[in-house]
């Protein structure tokens, strides 16, 4: 667990990394290079929840040996199956990192959501539902390893 207090927002007790592939730790569905050795640090705090389409067909096997739970979502409604996913973990135990229209419910609930701009972009709305937003998920992921940079950008 996580145990990060931002003074004057929230007290944060984060159980739950919950990861958007495509887009935020995969380009074209490949791996962005450095994020399965910042997943393994942060296994040691919380449990890694990768939900996707599988748009590319490549999920499983990007992830190979990862320490992560991956859920294929449907292709319908898929912002509500991300969102319920979330629901059913504990929002108030869960990070959720994206950058899709899709991800906006499951950021938005989250207590902590995180938006990443990278490569493909980010949907107005998942930039609008985070609380934060990074350039990229290299640093998004930093947030969570260092989370002095998480306070100074939460504080009040």
């Amino acid at each position: 667990m996580l145990d990060i207090m931002v003074p004057g927002h929230k007290h944060l007790r984060l159980s739950h990394l919950i990861l958007d592939y495509n887009g935020t730790v995969a380009c074209d569905g490949v791996l962005i290079p450095g994020v399965v050795e910042k997943l393994e640090s942060l296994s040691q705090d919380l449990e890694i929840h990768v939900l996707t389409a599988d748009t590319f067909g490549s999920v499983r096997r990007q992830l190979e040996g990862a320490h992560c739970r991956l859920f294929v979502i449907p292709e319908s409604e898929q912002a509500k199956a991300k969102a319920d996913y979330v629901r059913a973990l504990g929002l108030e135990e869960s990070v959720c990192v994206g950058n899709g229209r899709n991800d906006r419910l499951m950021i938005e609930e989250a207590a902590l959501g995180i938006a990443v701009m990278q490569t493909e972009g980010a949907s107005l709305e998942a930039v609008l539902a985070a609380d934060v937003v990074t350039g990229d998920i290299l640093d998004g992921l930093d947030l969570l390893l260092n989370p002095l940079r998480l306070i100074a950008a939460l504080r009040s």
